[in-house]
């Protein structure tokens, strides 16, 4: 099984959209686990704020099959649209930002995310996560690039993740109930 971190975020209506995402990812199955979430101004545009977290799954498909059978059929099934402008605000963006230790440089993906190093909305949550995490490729401890952004434009939705943590215990129990 391959360990996946996706990051997931919203500004459109994002606590209805990311919780939707969401309880789509736990009925994939393995999801490990759920980062906090933030709030974030937008990247290079206008338009309402973001919500960012990372979700950790446990997964059997590669990545190409989990990018476009799985991640941009739930994005399609929440009403994204893809459109040039990769800024516009959006229901739903996941996108895989780290699989196991794989280094992909190919034109339909790209891993590691190359944000993760320079985005604080994609790092910061996953060092939630996993702060040990050796970033594929480059040789640098995930901890150590977070201690050296700039984070204090991003404020932690402590309530919704709350909520979205709960879901995630609540799915735990059921499987393990199964």
């Amino acid at each position: 099984m391959a360990q996946v971190f996706v990051s997931i975020g919203s500004n459109i209506d994002p606590q209805t959209n990311i919780t939707e995402a969401f309880r789509r990812l736990l009925a994939l199955g393995g999801v490990v686990g759920v980062s906090k979430f933030y709030l974030t101004e937008p990247y290079l545009a206008q338009g309402p704020s973001f919500y960012n977290g990372v979700v950790q799954l446990s997964v059997d498909l590669k990545p190409l099959q989990l990018k476009n059978q799985v991640l941009r059929t739930i994005e399609t099934d929440l009403g994204r649209v893809r459109t040039e402008d990769k800024y516009a605000p959006r229901q739903i963006d996941l996108d895989i930002i780290i699989y196991d230790d794989l280094v992909i440089d190919d034109p339909d993906l790209t891993i590691p995310d190359p944000e993760i190093a320079i985005r604080p909305f994609l790092a910061v949550p996953l060092c939630d996560l996993a702060p040990d995490i050796i970033l594929p490729g480059t040789g640098i401890r995930l901890a150590d690039i977070v201690s050296k952004m700039r984070t204090d434009t991003m404020a932690e939705l402590t309530d919704f993740t709350e909520k979205i943590k709960q879901e995630f215990t609540g799915w735990i129990k059921r499987e393990s109930r199964s």
